[in-house]
């Protein structure tokens, strides 16, 4: 359940724009259920991209090697608002659950 939410949240992220990979790391460890090894991030935003979810750029930086920016294509875009959709109600529904909430 927690790789498809870090997934859900990784799209939500690269909705706000292009970020490369460390960015993105940072941005999820500001939240502790969701902070990961790097080298998981990685695997996720390759496998992302190998779907057809997300371009990838190479990018100049400031100091040091180029960076690969990572930004949400139409796929990516559509992947997500399906996976905030179901979210949503699973949210609803074990929130339902948990509070001993019957239908």
């Amino acid at each position: 359940m927690r790789k498809g939410v870090v997934e859900l949240c990784v799209l939500a992220l690269l909705d706000d724009g292009p970020a490369y990979g460390y960015q993105i790391a940072q941005r999820l460890a500001l939240h502790p259920s969701l902070s990961m090894k790097e080298s998981t991030l990685y695997l996720l935003l390759a496998r992302l991209q190998k779907e057809g979810l997300v371009a990838v750029e190479m990018r100049a930086s400031e100091r040091g090697p180029k960076r690969r920016y990572f930004s949400l294509n139409a796929d990516g875009r559509a992947r997500l608002k399906g996976m905030a959709s179901f979210w949503g109600e699973m949210r609803e529904d074990v929130g339902a659950v948990i509070g001993g909430e019957t239908s």
